[in-house]
């Protein structure tokens, strides 16, 4: 079965980097656009960045545009986030999904496949 595993969170600062990873296995990989989705206590799951099956094209979410940066080894069946100049906005539970498509889509809809999150909390 499919299965998405992401690492890299923790507890940074205000204006700190992280990079988020999530390894993929179980489906044919370079077939499938990837995204990121993240979730803070008490709101709604939301998009935050997703990538197409070659990595080619990408998409940001307009509250991370500039600061995030999405991309992907289809080799190594794996997917990035890097985070720069984090806010405490951005704390939440990050999830990596795996599309039902080889084009990217915006909606949790639009993801067929989820790992279980890694945390990310920013202090100010």
């Amino acid at each position: 079965q499919v299965q998405l595993v992401e690492s890299g969170g923790g507890l940074v600062q205000a204006g700190d980097s992280l990079r988020l990873s999530c390894a993929a296995s179980g489906l044919t990989f370079s077939n499938y656009a990837m995204g990121w989705f993240r979730q803070a206590p008490g709101k709604e799951r939301e998009f935050v960045s997703a990538i197409n099956w070659s990595g080619g094209s990408t998409s940001y979410a307009d509250s991370v545009k500039g600061r995030f940066t999405i991309s992907r080894d289809n080799a190594k069946k794996m997917v990035y986030l890097q985070m720069n100049s984090l806010k405490p906005d951005d704390t939440a539970v990050y999830y990596c999904a795996a599309s039902r498509g080889a084009t990217i889509r915006i909606t949790k809809s639009g993801y067929r496949d989820w790992g279980q999150g890694t945390q990310v909390t920013v202090s100010s």
